[in-house]
């Protein structure tokens, strides 16, 4: 299980660049968000242990007495002597929490499973929470298929148009009153609400990915109801949207050539000539080769284009464990064969065996465009307030910030960064391939943030420095 999706489809990628415990909530919220502050999460069993529930908020904060959205919630219960709850934004953005928990319990360990209720939720726009819907699955499907480097004016004139009608599709069928109010600064409020909501008097929160984003962002609103908090493969809020895909792209350079040495150690490395330059070059010719003649699939009817085999290898990056998978289906692809590459794409994408498709996509983009207007779709409906600057969260206890050193979605300057504007950041370094390092990415970090969470003392510099 990862927690990702930060970068932009490769689909129209071209097009988008320019220490308190658990004590009494709130009763009453500021600006006339009493009723919201006041509430308590109704849960009811979902199945295996878990119990869902619901969280009523504005859509728009400005105008609390207006449309009203309802924030999806997943909850396990601790299973000893409790300390309170522990709020879990899985990344994106896009990625629904309720569905990463409930796929998997042993995302957080057996001693904050004993001392902690695990929330996490489906931020608004994603999953059940108010979901962006734009379009169905032949679209989609035709959408993430789009070549990425268009050529001549055929294939940027194709681009444009299917930008365009994107954009078109989410205006009207999400409207663009719900794509005005997705961005992660209401996000972030809605984190507060929940809070509250879960009879907690200060917020323990772990997020991976872009939930460090959303983390930070809840930091500079209300830096002194953080109890604990970690941000693990850390977004630099002072970056632009443009900034953060630069950074993103070396990202990537960097794990795809440690991903080619570690190629060259295994028996079934598809790679003749062992060196980073030549891997290169065999990988850049199997992209120029599905850019003209898409390859073929066993899988369905659909075909393997150079976007579909982009994505497939970028979505291997994100953990060592989906290497071995890579290098058997570059093999296969070099042979013209791109089955297991479009499988890893489908992954990615959110297409189920079924072949619809969940939001991420969608959401991601109408939170992006929201949070980055300077690098939106030019077709996008709705404008953005552009959030550019560092956050110090004056008055907050100590932050840790997580950074892995090869991570390519959100490479470890990045985490360096957050952690020196945070007036109390804690940087710990995971000398390590992959992206983020909590939960199966890093034994020491996860003994250090475990002992921080329980009792907010935060880990020594340099405690888990060379690591995994």
């Amino acid at each position: 299980m990862r927690r990702l999706i930060t970068i932009i489809s490769p689909a129209i990628a071209g097009l988008i660049a320019a220490a308190g415990l658990a004590g009494p909530a709130r009763a009453t919220g500021p600006g006339g968000l009493d009723a919201y502050y006041g509430q308590r999460v109704a849960w009811s069993s979902c199945g295996n242990g878990y119990e869902c529930g619901k969280l009523r908020v504005p859509l728009d904060y400005s105008k609390p007495g207006g449309r009203q959205i309802r924030i999806s919630l997943v909850r396990l219960r601790a299973t000893g002597k409790k300390i309170g709850s522990i709020v879990l934004n899985f990344g994106g953005p896009g990625i629904s929490g309720v569905d990463s928990l409930k796929a998997a319990k042993t995302m957080v360990s057996p001693s904050l499973r004993q001392r902690f209720d695990v929330v996490s939720f489906d931020p608004r726009g994603v999953g059940a929470s108010a979901p962006v819907r734009c379009l169905g699955t032949l679209g989609l499907d035709a959408l993430f298929a789009t070549d990425p480097t268009p050529d001549n004016r055929t294939e940027v004139k194709q681009a444009e148009q299917w930008a365009k009608a994107f954009a078109g599709a989410c205006a009207k069928n999400a409207g663009k009153q719900l794509l005005a109010h997705v961005g992660t600064g209401e996000a972030a409020r809605d984190m507060d609400v929940m809070r509250a909501a879960l009879g907690e008097r200060r917020l323990t929160y772990l997020g991976w990915s872009y939930g460090t984003y959303l983390g930070a962002r809840y930091a500079d609103l209300f830096p002194t109801r953080i109890r604990a908090m970690v941000l693990d493969g850390a977004e630099n809020p002072g970056q632009t949207g443009v900034e953060f895909a630069r950074s993103q792209a070396k990202g990537f350079q960097v794990a795809t050539e440690s991903f080619m040495r570690d190629c060259f150690k295994a028996k079934d490395c598809p790679f003749k000539q062992h060196s980073v330059g030549a891997a290169w070059k065999r990988l850049d010719a199997l992209y120029k080769r599905a850019d003209r003649a898409p390859l073929r699939n066993t899988y369905d009817g659909r075909q393997v284009s150079e976007a579909v085999a982009r994505t497939g290898v970028m979505n291997a990056l994100y953990a060592v464990a989906y290497w071995p998978t890579l290098r058997v289906a570059l093999a296969e692809a070099f042979k013209g064969d791109g089955t297991k590459l479009l499988l890893l794409a489908d992954d990615y994408n959110g297409r189920r065996a079924d072949g619809t498709y969940d939001n991420r996509y969608e959401a991601l983009m109408a939170i992006n465009c929201l949070d980055h207007p300077e690098s939106r779709c030019p077709y996008w409906p709705v404008k953005g307030t552009r959030f550019t600057k560092k956050v110090r969260a004056q008055g907050s206890p100590p932050i840790v910030v997580v950074g892995t050193t090869r991570d390519p979605a959100t490479p470890y300057g990045l985490a360096k960064a957050l952690a020196s504007q945070l007036s109390k950041g804690v940087l710990l370094t995971n000398d390590a391939d992959g992206h983020t390092a909590y939960s199966g990415g890093s034994s020491c970090v996860e003994r250090q943030i475990d002992r921080y969470l329980i009792t907010v003392v935060p880990p020594r510099p340099g405690a888990c420095s060379g690591k995994a």
